[in-house]
């Protein structure tokens, strides 16, 4: 019977056990990557401005550009109108857009909603000064998986003007 000259004699790893080590390794660095996506808060909600002006309005929409199901959420409109408004404020929104949320309601109250086949108009009575401000409490409903794009515009004298695009992109 041979004597071995050390205790790793006999032990020599193979090419899968090589490849089973490396996999290894990567799965703990995406890992370790995930892990610290989180804790920098990349995978959390993220909100988002967007602007536009045209003759004379401006239109400024604060909303989540990334989020989550089952988070609360901002969509905040802000319009302003130099020299004040001359009646009541109709906005125009995409109508689907708001199908991936779980909605509290707008704040203020729209005196009037209607909805065509791609719009919803959301009409407020005559606010003071030149500025409106309309936040929408909401959350992303659970089940949502896909996120949704829209437009937000002002409607004035029929047609829509200071139109908004935004997107909302859904992590899971």
């Amino acid at each position: 019977m041979r004597i071995p000259a050390s205790t790793l004699d006999g032990l020599e790893t193979s090419d899968e056990g090589r490849l089973a080590v490396w996999l290894r390794r990567g799965f703990l660095t995406l890992l370790l990557l995930f892990v610290l996506a989180g804790l920098l808060g990349l995978l959390g909600v993220h909100t988002t401005t967007s602007r536009a002006s045209e003759d004379g309005w401006t239109v400024s929409l604060e909303h989540p550009g990334v989020a989550r199901p089952g988070l609360d959420v901002v969509w905040e409109v802000t319009v302003t109108h130099a020299g004040g408004f001359d009646g009541d404020v109709t906005l125009a929104v995409s109508g689907d857009y708001f199908d991936i949320f779980e909605s509290q309601g707008f704040e203020p109250q729209p005196s009037d909603e209607t909805r065509d086949g791609s719009y919803y108009y959301l009409t407020f009575n005559k606010p003071p000064g030149d500025t409106l401000t309309v936040s929408f409490d909401a959350y992303v409903q659970p089940a949502s998986q896909i996120g949704r794009s829209g437009t937000l515009s002002v409607v004035d004298a029929g047609r829509r003007v200071a139109s908004v695009d935004f997107r909302t992109f859904l992590m899971p």
